[in-house]
């Protein structure tokens, strides 16, 4: 074990400590710092390094944070935050809106707030600077309301229409040729109709609605999804056109008006 001698120096350097200051952040004596680094003399002049037992190395792992595998010489991050772990996707939102009463409201994140919900979605601070409301149909559940920003929906929705979407609980609950909104770091919100690949390639297919050719189909992996809601309502300003048979029917109807009032004169 001498590599870790080495390793432990190291560590104290970038803490900037000593090793009494040191020994004292990990609960020992200065003198077994000093003969795990340095080494107790020998009759013969030479030094003997210390092995650091169990408990020593724990303290300095939990102390610094420090990552165990670069105490081993098996990685070379030293501290245990810088090392990427795989993201798991959770089965609830890190944070919820509740009213007075104790029930939960409904979030609204309208497009001038979209950047900022990547970095705040699990901030309950930031959270609380959101609208919300209230809706009664939408109480089985955790909901957000998604303002729609852009035209790859268009078709289904459109650019400002308000789509709320209840809280996917696992990956493996979405259904194919659904619409959905995900949050993601690299895509950021995205409103697709999306085909679950998850179990078997760890993906999801995203498709547009708009085939116009300019928004092309594309795959997500499950590990850079953070949050996923199931388009359950929507409200638009669009009003639909009508269709062939609304305007033959009013010109039928405005036919028998004109009729009626040619009979009647």
């Amino acid at each position: 074990m001498e590599g870790v001698a080495h390793k432990i120096r190291a560590i104290i350097e970038e803490f900037n400590l000593n090793n009494y200051s040191f020994s004292k952040r990990i609960g020992v004596t200065s003198t077994t710092v000093d003969s795990i680094i340095n080494g107790r003399p020998q009759s013969d002049g030479s030094r003997k390094r210390t092995k650091p037992g169990y408990d020593v190395l724990m303290s300095i792992i939990d102390e610094f944070n420090i990552n165990p595998d670069y105490l081993f010489g098996k990685d070379d991050q030293m501290i245990r935050s810088e090392v990427q772990k795989p993201q798991t996707y959770s089965g609830m939102p890190q944070v919820v809106a509740v009213n007075p009463s104790g029930h939960e409201n409904v979030v609204y994140v309208p497009i001038k707030a979209r950047a900022g919900y990547l970095n705040g979605y699990g901030d309950t601070g930031y959270i609380e600077t959101l609208p919300t409301f209230s809706m009664p149909h939408l109480t089985n559940g955790t909901y957000r309301c998604f303002e729609v920003y852009g035209n790859s929906m268009v078709r289904t929705f459109f650019d400002g229409d308000l789509v709320f979407g209840k809280y996917v609980e696992s990956l493996e609950d979405i259904k194919d040729g659904r619409i959905y909104v995900i949050v993601s770091k690299d895509d950021g919100i995205v409103l697709k109709r999306v085909i679950n690949r998850i179990e078997e390639r760890g993906k999801l297919i995203l498709k547009s609605d708009n085939k116009n050719g300019n928004y092309p189909t594309y795959t997500i992996d499950a590990e850079d999804i953070m949050e996923v809601w199931y388009v359950t309502m929507f409200a638009s300003k669009q009003m639909p056109e009508p269709v062939d048979v609304y305007d033959r029917l009013h010109e039928l109807e405005s036919q028998l008006v004109e009729l009626k009032e040619s009979l009647g004169s």
